[in-house]
């Protein structure tokens, strides 16, 4: 920890450091001087544009003044303070409810099935509820306003988590089919265990499955969708990797959390359900803090989209007085599919759910090995949920330099990288156990417990990259769109996207478990396989970036085929 908090510093020296200073080209994206305003650029002229930036340069280099007044420049506006500070509590409460969810729901069913049945999971759980609440939310956006969708949405979820801690986990035994699954197993093969697994354990792989939709629904469609409602290009750009470091703190006091709760469960008397005792304090947190973010949505939607200094009129979505024929959902897929663009934005996503699958049932696998005990296994993931925290937040200090210095590319291209290298690092350290058991030795580590920190830290790094860069880039990416783009189109790349990257990955390792016999035997093809998804996300994402500086030039009404949308 006390790298990581050297290095947070160190990031931040710089971000603030006279170096840091930006070049003509890329001034969008740091905090120019308030005295000269900067038009949104959706539908701002690039030339004007241009020339405003310029004359903000040399406003800039006029006003070299104190430190103070340097300090004084850096600080967002009151009126973009207004909407920036309640966006990044509900990020903040949306991560941290996240975290509690992901390592419950990985406790839950790896202590009670083993890490065998998450593949599955992913494939025949995850992916098919991702879909049904596609059809369901274009459904909605259809009937509801943006306001009551979000809303539902939200309540349900934490209606859910509720019950489950209240009612489902208390009865686990009288509902769960144990005696037709026990029928079940001993008349089909055993290769069939990890799915009888997920019928025998129906609420736990309910819970999972709603755990799972959280960050996709909650985080990545609800939370993003209305981010980028009130947030223009140019405000995203400087504010998107710097209000996300508020917010993954929570990751930091979310992992802190789980595990007091772990401490809690283990110091139980005799006799008691601890796990039950901490699954109520754990979706306490979650009610608690769902509580707030619904609060400071609601706050937003009355004080800040009703102000015209927050949030730009023109930026709403113009009514037409022709009534627009809704589109099935036949014709929604048609229409995703016949736009270049939100064809890279789905590969982009899907490729980032693929990789980091593929790398993480690994790890899990050896995790379980690790740490058989459920308090065991909680505590570490509550470790490993502060150590993402801290290195996300020293991410995204160094995030606002790269956005600045390299622009959206770049950025863009940091996660693949990121992935590809610690990921193919892992699995050399699979395949090749015997070469480092002497450095294992030498450190004081057995070569199992080596590979669960050496997979521990290429989750951190890949999730923080994740979190600073890739998110940011994704987002920004769909704030140029029109209207019927954003809503069904972000719904099907992230709602879909997510799980069918997963699920995909999922798939791989299970096509390749019934052709070679194991997982650890799979690990060269899936080392390979991971090797070809990183290049088909590097070609994406730079084809991705021509067309987004495209669209930003030409204030993008023309990015989706006209054709297409009519």
């Amino acid at each position: 920890m006390k790298v990581l908090s050297l290095f947070a510093l160190l990031s931040v020296a710089h971000a603030f450091s006279p170096t840091a200073r930006l070049s003509p080209l890329t001034a969008t994206t740091s905090f120019a001087p308030r005295s000269i305003p900067v038009p949104p650029t959706h539908n701002g002229n690039l030339g004007a544009r241009k020339s405003v930036l310029f004359s903000t340069l040399a406003a800039d280099d006029e006003s070299k003044g104190s430190f103070w007044s340097k300090l004084k420049n850096m600080v967002p506006p009151a009126n973009e303070r207004k909407k920036l500070i309640p966006l990044g509590l509900i990020f903040f409460c949306n991560l941290f409810n996240y975290t509690i969810l992901r390592d419950t729901k990985d406790v839950i069913m790896v202590s009670n099935c083993g890490a065998e049945v998450i593949p599955f999971l992913k494939t025949y759980v995850n992916l098919p509820g991702a879909i049904a609440f596609t059809v369901l939310y274009s459904k909605m956006t259809d009937r509801m306003s943006q306001k009551n969708v979000y809303r539902s949405i939200v309540v349900s979820f934490l209606a859910f988590f509720a019950s489950f801690a209240l009612i489902l986990y208390p009865n686990a035994a009288s509902i769960h089919p144990h005696a037709f699954c026990n029928t079940l197993a001993a008349a089909l093969p055993a290769g069939c265990a990890a799915p009888i697994g997920i019928l025998r354990y129906w609420s736990f792989s309910l819970f999972y499955l709603m755990a799972e939709m959280w960050g996709s629904v909650v985080v990545s469609l609800l939370f993003w969708g209305f981010a980028n409602t009130v947030t223009t290009v140019d405000e995203a750009k400087k504010y998107y990797p710097l209000f996300g470091m508020g917010a993954n703190i929570a990751l930091i006091f979310s992992g802190q959390y789980v595990r007091l709760v772990s401490m809690l469960r283990a110091a139980a008397a005799p006799g008691v359900d601890g796990w039950g005792m901490s699954l109520k304090l754990l979706m306490g947190g979650v009610l608690a803090s769902g509580g707030v973010m619904l609060g400071l949505y609601e706050h937003m939607q009355r004080n800040v989209m009703t102000d015209p200094n927050c949030v730009d009129p023109n930026m709403a979505p113009k009514k037409s007085k022709k009534k627009k024929p809704k589109m099935s959902m036949g014709e929604s897929f048609k229409f995703l599919a016949d736009s270049k663009y939100i064809r890279n934005l789905a590969t982009l996503v899907v490729s980032y759910g693929m990789a980091i699958n593929i790398v993480e049932v690994s790890w899990k696998s050896k995790l379980k090995q690790a740490f058989a005990d459920p308090n065991a296994y909680s505590a570490f993931m509550g470790s490993f949920s502060s150590a993402t925290g801290a290195v996300t937040f020293a991410m995204m200090l160094i995030g606002r330099s790269i956005f600045a210095k390299f622009g959206w590319k770049v950025a863009a291209l940091v996660t693949p990288t990121m992935i590809g290298v610690t990921g193919l690092a892992f699995f050399s350290l699979t395949l090749f156990s015997g070469f480092f058991t002497p450095l294992a030795a030498a450190i004081g580590m057995t070569p199992l417990m080596l590979a669960v920190y050496v997979g521990a830290a290429q989750n951190i790094l890949s999730k923080s990259s994740k979190y600073s860069l890739f998110d940011p880039c994704k987002e920004m990416a769909y704030i140029p769109l029109d209207e019927e783009s954003k809503t069904k189109g972000k719904a099907a790349v992230d709602v879909i996207g997510n799980p069918l990257g997963k699920s995909g990955g999922a798939f791989i390792q299970q096509v390749l478990i019934f052709g070679v016999g194991s997982l650890a035997a799979s690990t060269p093809y899936l080392a390979a396989i991971l090797g070809l998804i990183v290049f088909s996300w590097f070609k994406s994402a730079s084809s991705l970036s021509v067309q987004f500086e495209e669209a930003m030039a030409k204030g993008s009404e023309d990015v989706v085929d006209a054709d297409v949308v009519e």
